[in-house]
């Protein structure tokens, strides 16, 4: 441990050094955080994580970006129109975007970012070669690399098969960078640690496992209102200590300016049952606590077609229907959260998305005799001749799924836990390989499509995520008639619709709109906070 300290004090030495070559004398502010799920590329285009999320949002930019109240906002593009038809998208490039200095680039300097590079970054995004995990952002909606144009340099298009309104809003998401090619096609994948974007902040030095090291951008394109060239920070310093409550720790002696999430281990010591900090540690540090886009759920397979459907009593609309008025989602939200999450009483798209209303959804609430009685409507009174259900989970939400074991216990409903490994259970439930599975959806991007696509009928798998199976011709019908409505309000309408036509399925047990739990110094100010819980450092400051 000495040698890796005295080993982590060079390394911030050194680079504290070279920013003091390029900045005015002065305090160094380095901001330090620690990825506790670690980190397997800085190549936006295997961005499929949060930890990658955070690390790219501060290393490269897309066209367009998002505010704390989600809503979209210029970047590289300073401009943009749609045609009439709905299928050619024109954007306006600024002409002030540099890619950071790299060798790679004439004497050392980075150039203008263009339209070419933006054609380049989008193909590259759907070439198979590369095989990126983000491929799927363009997969159904352009015919091909000839979708993406650049009449000038300034000037770029996207063709689009079909109308697709939420196009925006996917743009926002770290998939869609731009990269520069020469930087690129040297290093193929080694890209992944050697990036090069237009960001606020340039790659410096990464050991895998232990640390990485992030710069200030000093040729950075934003400023602040005052006309301040931003960030105002120097640097970044990301750990990686994987197990959290060492990593909380750390924090509390002040090693990292920011934690992320509160582990169940310690949840209690940190929150009150009503989600305030404990008297322990009231005033120590700042907390942000906001909705975030991640629904958890129990799926449950629906499609009869399937041979492990056909004699499972969860095919049943009235037992799936009692499993959801079974669970008493404000205790388990009060007791096992510390209140900090929603019950989901409403539908599949989470609190803090655009066009969210719980009054339009129709969710379930707790109410045990309903649940009774549907259930003995369903052939099963007080649970009798009812076959047990195995429930599938992973071990970080055993307390979790043991909770709702007892609920659906009283009702008569019992259900077996089988604890699988989390990439397993992935795989299980991507084959349709379990009847009943704990899952959660985090967006892609801020617009509920992405929600509704997991219920589309021909996003049925292997060909998208409709993990439970779930088809039905009225929601595909409004699914498809949402892609020509440019219009939010209207279109939102029709998710609305979407939403609670599967509610009244129910493919789904929605037991939580989750929240971001964010913990700051503090003498940290400048925070965002949005319900991505996408890190946004380029405004903050460290006093």
């Amino acid at each position: 441990m000495y040698r890796y300290r005295i080993f982590i004090l060079g390394v911030m030495m050194a680079i504290l050094t070279a920013c003091g070559h390029q900045e005015e004398k002065g305090k160094r502010t380095v901001f330090a955080i620690n990825l506790d799920q670690g980190l397997t590329s800085m190549d936006p285009a295997f961005a499929r994580n949060q930890n990658a999320l955070w690390m790219d949002n501060q290393v490269f930019n897309g066209l367009v970006q998002i505010d704390d109240s989600l809503h979209i906002k210029p970047c590289v593009a300073k401009s943009w129109e749609l045609s009439t038809d709905g299928l050619l998208y024109t954007f306006h490039l600024r002409k002030d975007v540099y890619f950071q200095d790299d060798p790679l680039f004439k004497g050392g300097k980075g150039r203008l970012a263009t339209a070419a590079d933006m054609v380049y970054s989008f193909g590259r995004l759907i070439d198979p070669k590369v095989a990126s995990s983000g491929s799927w952002i363009f997969s159904d909606k352009v015919t091909g690399k000839e979708a993406f144009m650049a009449p000038n340099d300034s000037t770029f298009q996207i063709k689009l098969k079909q109308p697709f309104p939420p196009l925006l809003a996917l743009l926002t998401a770290q998939y869609c960078s731009v990269v520069p090619h020469e930087v690129v096609d040297h290093y193929g994948k080694d890209f992944r640690s050697h990036p090069v974007g237009t960001g606020p902040f340039r790659f410096k030095y990464w050991k895998e496992g232990e640390v990485m090291v992030l710069l200030k951008n000093p040729n950075y394109w934003e400023k602040d209102a005052q006309g301040h060239r931003l960030p105002y920070l120097d640097a970044i310093k990301a750990t990686f200590i994987s197990d959290k409550q060492t990593a909380f720790m750390e924090f509390i002696k002040q090693k990292h300016d920011f934690f992320n999430g509160i582990d169940g281990s310690y949840r209690d010591d940190i929150l009150t049952k009503g989600g305030s900090i404990t008297r322990k540690y009231k005033g120590k540090f700042s907390m942000s606590i906001a909705p975030f886009l991640n629904t958890e759920y129990l799926g449950i397979l629906v499609d009869t077609n399937l041979a492990i459907v056909k004699n499972s009593p969860l095919r049943m609309l009235k037992v799936r229907q009692a499993i959801n008025y079974a669970i008493n989602k404000g205790r388990m939200i009060k007791y096992l959260r510390n209140s900090t999450g929603t019950p989901g009483y409403a539908g599949f798209i989470p609190q803090g998305m655009p066009g969210y209303d719980s009054t339009a959804v129709h969710g379930y609430r707790y109410d045990i005799e309903k649940a009774k009685r549907l259930l003995a409507e369903a052939g099963f009174p007080g649970g009798r001749n009812l076959p047990d259900i195995t429930l599938s989970t992973t071990v970080s939400y055993r307390d979790l799924i043991e909770f709702i074991q007892g609920e659906l216990q009283k009702v008569g409903i019992t259900t077996h836990v089988e604890l699988v490994q989390g990439a397993s259970l992935r795989e299980l439930i991507a084959k349709n390989g379990v009847n009943f599975f704990r899952a959660s959806w985090i967006a892609d991007y801020p617009d509920g499509e992405n929600y509704l696509s997991v219920f589309y009928g021909k996003n049925k798998i292997p060909f998208g995520p409709n993990y439970t199976g779930f088809h039905n011709k009225k929601f595909d019908a409004l699914f498809e008639q949402a892609y020509h409505v440019s219009n939010d309000t209207a279109r939102f309408k029709l998710y609305q619709q979407m939403d609670d036509l599967m509610m009244q399925q129910a493919p789904v047990v929605i037991l939580y709109y989750d929240k971001l739990v964010n913990l700051y110094q503090n003498n940290i100010s400048g925070v965002h906070i949005n319900a991505q819980n996408l890190l946004i450092l380029k405004d903050v400051k460290k006093n």
